[in-house]
């Protein structure tokens, strides 16, 4: 049986994945998670009111960083030319909090799924550090993989 972590070789020494083999495809990834807080905090990002500014707006410019910056990030991830990265961050009264999803794309050997995630862990943190003063409490969480197209192993979609 192949090893399925694909990262070690046989030897099981860590390696970055020879991809140069591989078609070049269209690759979407789509990932999401979300940070609670309490209401009072919430209601700061939506007034805008906080000391830092507009966090939101700062949160998205973060998480576009954190996908093009994901190789210097995970140690052997690929660097990829990205092609599109969308951040959505919506207002969520039940958590309370933030949800964030991310859809990153590339036409490239490899996947962008490290990059939609990267960035959402990213503007998560971002959100974190920008309202700390006021919330140290806050907790991110459900932090997955939403969906993925493109390549040899086609279309993956989260359950549930």
């Amino acid at each position: 049986m192949n090893n399925p972590l694909t990262h070690f070789d046989s030897q099981g020494q860590a390696h970055m994945v020879d991809v140069s083999a591989k078609v070049a495809t269209h690759r979407v990834a789509r990932a999401s998670g979300s940070i609670r807080m309490l209401p009072e905090t919430l209601a700061l990002i939506r007034e805008g009111t906080t000391k830092k500014g507009d966090v939101l707006g700062i949160a998205r410019i973060a998480a576009i960083q954190a996908a093009k910056r994901t190789s210097d990030l995970i140690p052997l991830c690929h660097p990829l030319p990205l092609t599109r990265v969308a951040v959505e961050l919506d207002i969520d009264e039940a958590l309370p909090g933030v949800r964030c999803t991310v859809q990153a794309e590339t036409v490239g050997v490899t996947g962008v799924e490290m990059e939609a995630l990267t960035a959402v862990q990213v503007g998560l943190l971002t959100i974190y550090d920008m309202c700390k003063a006021a919330d140290k409490g806050m907790v991110m969480s459900d932090i997955r993989l939403l969906e993925k197209k493109g390549g040899k192993s086609g279309h993956w979609q989260a359950g549930g």
